[in-house]
């Protein structure tokens, strides 16, 4: 198994977990890139981009990110209300005044953020093509009330935290949120990432696959559960219903799942939030909004400003203040901020089983080594 890329010498058991991830855990593709104070420490990949064409995981190749497209949402907003233009208290009609139907004016800006306004699916089945259209589908929850589960305020809005954050920023903004974060973070910054990937970028995108052991939103909790069934509308993840391979879904804008980019970009974002945000900022949006167990999940998860923040399990490393969000099938992007150190993996094999330890093994050999070098 040939991998390529860099890692400074100091950091030579990250690279040996990378390479165990292909020898032992089975990765089929996939990049690891860390970035400290604007330098690359780690920039890794290796693998298979596309099994069927045997394309090889190359230096450019681009990865849909899953639920880390909330990272990149949650920067959009801390930015708007860095200057002066939304305030986490206010109620969301303040900016969008049609989301005050079906009784839901008293929703406040923290309550979508946090996902905990009670919106956590669509009421109207919609279909992955229907589901591209980011402005029909925020139509649709402005006109939905809050749902009467009392599961509903606890649990992680998956998607449509997407929608709902997305239109509020084109509210206060006039912009839709993929030009907001391309003109405001990517461009400045030199990032290779899009909310809504342009067409001459398509041919570098990975292929994703599922793991065969694949177990999530089984049919049969589906059709007992009907919060389970609103949270996974439209269907994402069956095999009649599987949009992230396709062109349609890449150029959309779904801001809770369909960001792509290089690790080496969304690590670098992540280093410099420092330079995109004030201290006093940042410090807000990693701020617990929510603290929860999660009825679905089924396990505690804590949320700043779109932020996913630590909780006990560590699954954004061993740094008990680190922050940033990871995504269906094993990704996990985020900032260690103590280390100044911002951190990305991205894989094409979608994992959902207890045993997948790659991420926590890339993360757990950073730590490592970060703590060694600050010890020589």
């Amino acid at each position: 198994m040939e991998l390529n890329g860099y890692a400074a010498p100091e950091f030579r058991q990250v690279t040996e977990e990378f390479s165990r991830n292909f020898t032992v855990r089975g990765d089929l593709g996939a990049s690891f890139a860390v970035v400290r104070d604007g330098e690359p420490l780690v920039d890794l990949w290796g693998g298979i981009a596309d099994r069927a064409s045997a394309r090889p995981w190359s230096a450019d190749t681009l990865q849909i990110l899953f639920s880390g497209t909330k990272g990149l949402v949650a920067t959009c907003l801390l930015l708007l209300m860095e200057r002066g233009q939304l305030a986490l208290e206010s109620p969301v009609a303040r900016y969008w005044p049609q989301f005050a139907a079906a009784g839901k004016s008293g929703v406040l800006v923290r309550d979508l953020v946090s996902h905990s306004a009670g919106l956590p699916g669509l009421d109207v089945p919609v279909t992955w093509q229907e589901a591209t259209d980011a402005r029909r589908m925020a139509a649709l929850l402005a006109s939905q009330p809050r749902s009467s589960d009392p599961r509903a305020t606890r649990t992680y809005h998956a998607v449509t935290f997407g929608w709902l954050c997305g239109e509020l920023v084109r509210r206060v903004d006039g912009r839709g949120i993929g030009q907001f974060f391309a003109e405001e973070i990517a461009r400045p910054l030199d990032l290779e990432l899009w909310i809504g990937l342009p067409a001459e970028f398509e041919p570098r995108v990975s292929v994703v696959e599922l793991a065969p052991a694949w177990t999530s939103v089984a049919d049969e909790r589906l059709a007992l559960d009907p919060l389970r069934r609103a949270v996974e509308n439209p269907s994402r993840y069956q095999p009649e219903s599987f949009p992230w391979n396709e062109r349609e879904w890449h150029a959309a804008e779904v801001p809770g799942s369909n960001g792509i980019g290089t690790a080496r970009s969304v690590a670098r974002f992540y280093a410099s939030l420092g330079q995109l945000l004030s201290p006093a900022t940042l410090r807000l949006g990693t701020t617990v909004l929510s603290r929860r167990h999660d009825p679905l999940l089924d396990r505690l998860t804590s949320f700043g400003v779109g932020f996913q923040l630590q909780t006990d399990a560590r699954a954004l490393g061993p740094v008990p203040d680190a922050f940033g969000h990871g995504g269906a099938g094993g990704s996990v992007h985020g900032r260690w901020p103590q280390q100044r150190i911002g951190f990305s993996y991205a894989m094409n094999l979608l994992r959902d089983d207890p045993s997948d330890m790659r991420a926590a093994a890339l993360l757990a050999a950073l730590y490592n080594c970060v703590e060694r070098e600050g010890a020589a």
